[in-house]
C-alpha cells in the first residue's frame, strides 16, 4: 500500500488538474517552457507568474484601475524592477517591507524581490508608524531593508524610518507627480534588462492578524502541490478564466488567493480600494467566474440598496470564496438566494494554511459553520489534557497538515502536540464531521467561575430582529473575575434598548451570560481585512 500511495497520490492531482484545465492540450516544448521558467522562480510561490507568461503570454494577466497587463509584461516588468533593486547605489536590498494596496505595483514588486532572493515583508496598509516601526525593526535586523510603499502611506512610513535613514524607499504608486523613486520609473529606466537570478529561494513574511498586540511575522517558503488538488478539489477554479480579487493583498487570504489564480493562470481583476458596487460592476464586465473577499464585504454588497443590487446578475460567478473572520449566516443566505449558491467558506490561519473549507451545500444546511477538512488535513478537538473531546463538545481546534509554517521570525512557533499544532481557535465537530469555529483560545470568559464562550451570546444578541452585528468580550471585574460587555449595530431604523437586548438574552441563556453593559455603535471597528478590533473595544472601555 505504502508503494502505491504516492503513484495514486500523483494520478489523483493529474487527474483534477486536467478536470481544472490545468494540464491543457499543448506542445511539448511549451510544457518545457514552463517548466523552466518555475524553476528558474525557484519553484517559489511567484512561480504561477513566470509559468502563465509561458503559458498564454499574450492573455490579460491583470487589470487593475490603469488598465490591462498581459502576462507576458508582467514577467517582464518583474524583471526589469529586479535589476533596478540590484542596481540600487545603496545595493541590493536583503528584506522589502511592502505596503501597497491591490494593484499593479504590489504584483510587481513581490515578483521582483523574488528574482533577487529578497524576503518579501507584507505590511498592513492600516499601520500606524509605531507599529510599522517595530515590525520593519524585528524583521530587518542586521540586514539591507528597503519600503515600497503607496504615497498616501507616505507620513506612516516618515516615522517608521526616521531612525533608519539608510532604508531605501520606493513608491509603488503616486497620486501626484514626484522626484522620488517609484516603481513604474525603476521599470521604465531599466526596461529590457534582466537580474542576476538568486539561487537562494526568497521568503514571504506574513502578519498574524494582530487584533489583540502587535503582529507576528510568519514565515512561508512554499508550499505543497497537494493543496492545489485539495483546492480544486473543493472549489471551481478554471484555468485561463477571469478572477476578482478584492480581499487586500497583503493578508494571508489575499495573498494566497492572488498566488493561487496566477498558478491558474487566471485573469486577475482588482482594484486598489474595495467598493461594493464597483466589485458586483467588475463581476459582469469581465464576465469572472470567481470572486475572492473577507467576510465582512459580502455584508457590504448586501447592505446596497435593492435598486443597486439589482442593476448587476452576477451570474458568470462559479465561486464567491471568503476567509479572515465568521461570516455572518444571514448574510450567507441573502448573498446565495440572490447570485446563486456560490459561496465557500474557507477556515484558514497564517500559521496553518488551509484547515477546512464550507462548500455552499454545506452552508445551506448550517450557515455558520466553517466546513469539513481540506484534504490533506486532520483536524482533533482536545480538552486541556490533549484527548479528544466527544463530537458535539466544545475544545481547542488541532491541526496537521503540510500547509504549516516554518516558524515565526521571532524563533518562536506553535504549540505543538503529536504532530497536531494548535490554531489557537475553540470549536467542536457535528455529527457530519463539520467544524464549528466557537472563537479564540483567548477569548474565553470566566465570570464567576463560569465558562463563556463569546460566540454564543454574540449569536443570541443577532437573533433579536433589530440587531444587526454584535461582538462580546470580557472586562476585569473585582467581584465576578471578568464580566460580559457587548456591542451592538443595529439596523436601520431599529430602536431595541440595551435593557431590552440584555432580557432577549436572558430569556435565551443562563444569567450569568447576560451582559452587564451592552453598547450601542454605529459601526464595530475593524481591521482593514474584515476583523473586528477588541483591542479598540477595550481600549474604549478602558477610556469610557
Amino acid at each position: 500500500m505504502g508503494i502505491t500511495d504516492p503513484v495514486t497520490n500523483a494520478l489523483g492531482l493529474i487527474s483534477t488538474m486536467m478536470r481544472a484545465g490545468v494540464i491543457a492540450p499543448m506542445r511539448p516544448d511549451k510544457y518545457m517552457r514552463i517548466v523552466g521558467a518555475m524553476q528558474r522562480e525557484n519553484m517559489a510561490i511567484t512561480s504561477g507568474f513566470a509559468a502563465a507568461a509561458q503559458r498564454c503570454p499574450d492573455r490579460a494577466g491583470l487589470v487593475d484601475e490603469l488598465g490591462i497587463l498581459t502576462w507576458r509584461q508582467i514577467d517582464q516588468r518583474a524583471d526589469a524592477l529586479a535589476a533596478a533593486l540590484q542596481a540600487l547605489p545603496e545595493g541590493q536590498p536583503e528584506v522589502i517591507g511592502l505596503m501597497a494596496r491591490n494593484h499593479r505595483g504590489f504584483v510587481d514588486s513581490l515578483i521582483a524581490a523574488n528574482r533577487i532572493g529578497a524576503d518579501v515583508l507584507l505590511l498592513n496598509t492600516s499601520f500606524a508608524g509605531p507599529a510599522l516601526a517595530e515590525v520593519l525593526q524585528r524583521e530587518g535586523e542586521g540586514r539591507a531593508v528597503a519600503v515600497i510603499y503607496d504615497e498616501e502611506f507616505t507620513e506612516t512610513v516618515d516615522r517608521a524610518v526616521a531612525d533608519r535613514p539608510e532604508t531605501t524607499r520606493i513608491l509603488a504608486w503616486t497620486d501626484s507627480d514626484t522626484d522620488a523613486l517609484t516603481v513604474e520609473g525603476l521599470i521604465a529606466e531599466h526596461g529590457g534588462q534582466e537580474p542576476v537570478r538568486s539561487v537562494e529561494k526568497a521568503r514571504v513574511i506574513l502578519l498574524t492578524s494582530g487584533t489583540t498586540g502587535t503582529p507576528k511575522g510568519a514565515k512561508h517558503s512554499g508550499g505543497d502541490p497537494g493543496v492545489l488538488k485539495s483546492i480544486l478539489d473543493r472549489t471551481p477554479w478554471r484555468a485561463e478564466q477571469p478572477v476578482v480579487i478584492v480581499a487586500p493583498m497583503f493578508h494571508a487570504w489575499g495573498f494566497s488567493q492572488l498566488a493561487f489564480a496566477a498558478s491558474m493562470s487566471c485573469t486577475i481583476i482588482t482594484r486598489r480600494k474595495f467598493h461594493p458596487e464597483a466589485t458586483l460592476e467588475l463581476v459582469d464586465k469581465f464576465r469572472a467566474t470567481g470572486l475572492c473577499v473577507v467576510p465582512v464585504m459580502f455584508d457590504r454588497i448586501m447592505e446596497l440598496p435593492e435598486e443597486v443590487l439589482d442593476k448587476y446578475s452576477g451570474r458568470s460567478l462559479r465561486f464567491a470564496a471568503a476567509s479572515g473572520s465568521r461570516m455572518r449566516p444571514d448574510i450567507v443566505i441573502k448573498f446565495m438566494d440572490r447570485f446563486g449558491d456560490v459561496i465557500y467558506n474557507n477556515y484558514n490561519a497564517t500559521e496553518a494554511g488551509m484547515i477546512a473549507t464550507a462548500t455552499p451545500r454545506d452552508l445551506r444546511a448550517a450557515p455558520d459553520t466553517a466546513g469539513r477538512p481540506a484534504e490533506g488535513t486532520e483536524i482533533k478537538i482536545l480538552d486541556s489534557e490533549f484527548n479528544e473531546v466527544p463530537t458535539g463538545e466544545t475544545g481547542g481546534i488541532w491541526v496537521r497538515n503540510s500547509t504549516q509554517f516554518d516558524g515565526y521570525t521571532s524563533g518562536s512557533t506553535k504549540d505543538f502536540h503529536d504532530g497536531f499544532m494548535s490554531s489557537g481557535d475553540v470549536g467542536y465537530l457535528d455529527e457530519e464531521g463539520r467544524l464549528f469555529v466557537v472563537g479564540r483560545d483567548d477569548e474565553m470568559i470566566v465570570s464567576g467561575g463560569e465558562n463563556v464562550y463569546p460566540i454564543e451570546v454574540e449569536k443570541t444578541l443577532t437573533s433579536h430582529p433589530d440587531v444587526a452585528e454584535a461582538t462580546v468580550l470580557g472586562v476585569d471585574d473585582e467581584k465576578f473575575g471578568q464580566r460580559l460587555a457587548a456591542f451592538v449595530v443595529l439596523n436601520p431604523g431599529a430602536a431595541a434598548t440595551p435593557e431590552a437586548l440584555k432580557q432577549h438574552v436572558r430569556d435565551n441563556l443562563a444569567n450569568y451570560k447576560v451582559p452587564r453593559e451592552i453598547t450601542v455603535l454605529d459601526e464595530l471597528p475593524r481591521s482593514i481585512t474584515g476583523k473586528i478590533s477588541r483591542k479598540d473595544l477595550k481600549d474604549r472601555l478602558d477610556n469610557a
